[in-house]
């Protein structure tokens, strides 16, 4: 992933966190700002109702009061006490409740029998158990009817004005949607009262202050917990799937003396505003989030042009330093810290390639002080015996002829080999200074394995103590693209200095496989090994770890590898032997160039 896409996605994904936080606190600040309001108006629209019942209570009681305490209901008492009589007064009841606005009216003896009854007068003569009612103002009651049906209403017993023995008045008014119209709802608060006439719930007794079919709405739950628990149920009430038509209520059982729950009243309040609110937050959220995502894309186009730009071209400028474009200079597009960066980066190439130039100057000089000493110690060696022959030669002409002769022909034996030394000496610079370029061809590298190992195996076997040759090729052929001439001599180089590190005799390993398009060659010996700082200084001209050698060996040997497009390293520890590695690449069809 490149900067670039990681500024747009932190950016982005930071945007879009900040945004969600900051909707989700203030969604769930407005749901607890909303969910105390609706308390709190939920809770006033109970109490509004509970101040409407009481009021309807009062009312009721009022009524009843009134037609106690008539001259009407006097004189009435005054009959029946006196003529013990009650049938001249059997539809009295009905027309006193008319004139007093009640639903229900009953005229009842002191021993509780029915003088009069307004809503079922064929119940005259009845009892009626007044013993529980009597110890309340007002009470709830559940009325029979002359149809067989009955009714809640709300009632009150009072005894008449000066009548002895007592005549008692139990009047009341119907618990019913008329109840309900004189109720003052708003228009986002639904009332409704459900009369509990039976003991399994009917939907069809729920009355509403709202029009339509009130049983269809799912109150249910909530009336029959009110119902058996005879305390406040509350609950969220879903009327559709769409939250918007959720309601919170409040469901208020009404008690009869006995405590029997005789009807329950449901408040319940529209939560549409809330809902919209809560949506109309999320829509600013999202659509903040969106803009954000946008902003985000901006400011990310906008850093790249002024960051991540500038440091992809630092990376390739760097990239093309690395691989020796030493040249290699940035543009300067700003003067921030950017800027500074891409300055500092031209001036660090100019001084590397400054002091590149001083290093290559001093290597050039030190390389040709290493080769004046390697070739003036080199040459010293055999100058000194052919500057004593020639100084002998010269004190031997006062000898006589026969011993001249024979000093003379020791001479010029000592100065041919010296001589012949020399030009041995100087053969190998040559070498080393003008290596031949490899003239390539396909060639089979297991066949020229098996031939040095056949070469050397005499020698190995007449070794003093012997060596043991143990050649080790996986594949019939390698077929490689290379110089046979130079690859053969380098390869035969690696066998001799095995050779030379086994002066007590031990073990050489040739192998070689094939893998991964380049064939790996193993030589190997069980010599004392070496350091790991000799390891690194190897394959260094004119270094070496042997006695006489001039340290150019492997230096040629490293040189035709890497001719060959190949690399050569060493793995070795004191006491455990050397290994050289060569890997050379695989059915290369291309020349190889120096």
């Amino acid at each position: 992933m490149s900067l670039r896409q990681k500024l747009l996605l932190v950016l982005s994904l930071t945007v879009v966190c900040a945004v969600a936080v900051v909707a989700w606190a203030v969604s769930l600040r407005t749901r607890e700002a909303f969910a105390e309001a609706d308390r709190k108006h939920t809770a006033a629209l109970v109490d509004q109702f509970r101040r409407e019942f009481d009021g309807r209570a009062e009312d009721v009681a009022a009524r009843v009061d009134r037609l106690a305490a008539s001259d009407r209901m006097a004189g009435i008492a005054f009959d029946l006490a006196r003529t013990e009589d009650p049938s001249p007064y059997l539809n009295e009841a009905s027309a006193l409740a008319r004139d007093y606005q009640l639903d229900f009216l009953e005229i009842i003896a002191a021993d509780g029998s029915i003088v009069s009854s307004a809503q079922w007068p064929a119940r005259f003569g009845y009892k009626e158990d007044v013993q529980a009612a009597g110890r309340q103002s007002t009470f709830l009651k559940r009325e029979e009817l002359a149809d067989g049906s009955s009714e809640i209403g709300l009632f009150a017993l009072r005894t008449v004005r000066d009548s002895s023995p007592p005549l008692l008045l139990l009047g009341g008014k119907r618990l019913d949607r008329g109840f309900l119209a004189n109720l003052a709802v708003p228009d986002d608060t639904l009332v409704l009262l459900y009369p509990v006439l039976t003991p399994a719930f009917d939907p069809h007794q729920l009355v509403t202050t709202a029009s339509g079919d009130a049983h269809t709405l799912p109150f249910q739950f909530l009336i029959e917990q009110a119902r058996s628990s005879g305390k406040e149920a509350r609950s969220v009430i879903y009327v559709t799937e769409r939250r918007e038509d959720s309601m919170d209520a409040t469901a208020i059982p009404l008690a009869a003396p006995d405590g029997s729950v005789l009807a329950v009243v449901v408040v319940a309040e529209s939560r549409r505003a809330f809902v919209e609110l809560q949506q109309h937050i999320r829509a600013i959220a999202y659509g903040v989030a969106g803009a954000g995502i946008l902003l985000a894309i901006a400011a990310s186009l906008w850093i790249a042009s002024r960051i991540s730009r500038p440091i992809e071209h630092l990376a390739t400028a760097a990239s093309k330093v690395a691989v020796g474009d030493w040249d290699t200079q940035v543009e300067i597009a700003s003067h921030d810290e950017v800027g500074e960066l891409a300055a500092s980066f031209n001036h660090m190439t100019q001084q590397l390639a400054q002091q590149r130039e001083r290093l290559v100057q001093s290597e050039r000089v030190a390389a040709w002080r290493e080769l004046a000493r390697r070739l003036a110690h080199e040459l010293k060696n055999p100058l000194f015996p052919l500057q004593l022959t020639v100084e002998n030669l010269t004190k031997a002409r006062s000898l006589p002829p026969d011993e001249f002769d024979e000093l003379f022909r020791e001479s010029t034996d000592t100065l041919t080999a010296e001589i012949a030394n020399l030009k041995n000496v100087i053969a190998r610079f040559s070498d080393f200074s003008k290596m031949p370029k490899p003239q390539s061809q396909e060639i089979d590298l297991a066949d020229m394995l098996r031939t040095i190992a056949a070469l050397y195996a005499p020698a190995l076997e007449q070794h003093q103590p012997p060596i043991a040759l143990r050649c080790e090729i996986e594949e019939e052929h390698l077929p490689i693209s290379a110089d046979p001439d130079l690859l053969h001599r380098a390869l035969s180089n690696l066998v001799l200095n095995a050779m030379d590190a086994m002066p007590d005799g031990g073990t050489l390993a040739i192998a070689a496989e094939q893998k991964d398009g380049v064939v790996e060659v193993r030589i190997s010996d069980t010599g004392t090994g070496m350091t790991a700082e000799e390891c690194e200084r190897l394959f260094t001209p004119y270094y070496t770890t042997k006695q006489h050698g001039t340290g150019l060996g492997l230096a040629i040997v490293q040189s035709v590898i890497s001719d060959h497009h190949g690399a050569i390293r060493v793995e070795s520890a004191p006491g455990t032997g050397s290994t050289f590695i060569v890997d050379l690449p695989c059915n290369s069809t291309k020349a190889a160039t120096a």
